[in-house]
């Protein structure tokens, strides 16, 4: 059980800092527009789309549904560890 929970956190982690650097890069000119940002962006854009559809940016500018998101993503890692322990316990 401890190395499942072990799995869950790396993946959840990973993807959380996938994220969060695609976030990052988006204050960069031109990065997204070599291989890493198109990789990044094709893993976490499907993650991301959905809040931006809901969520308009504030003042035209900033747009605050990656923060969201993230906190789901959290929300998310806590389900999964739930529905691991109910499974494996």
């Amino acid at each position: 059980m401890y190395q499942i929970d072990l799995i869950i956190n790396l993946l959840f982690k990973i993807y959380y800092y996938m994220i969060f650097f695609y976030i990052l890069m988006s204050w960069l000119p031109n990065v997204r527009d070599n291989f890493i940002g198109e990789l990044l962006g094709k893993l976490v854009e499907p993650f991301l789309s959905p809040f931006r559809r809901i969520i308009p940016p504030l003042f035209g500018t900033l747009d605050i549904s990656p923060i969201i998101a993230l906190i789901v993503l959290q929300f998310a890692e806590g389900g999964v560890h739930s529905i691991v322990g109910l499974l494996f316990r």
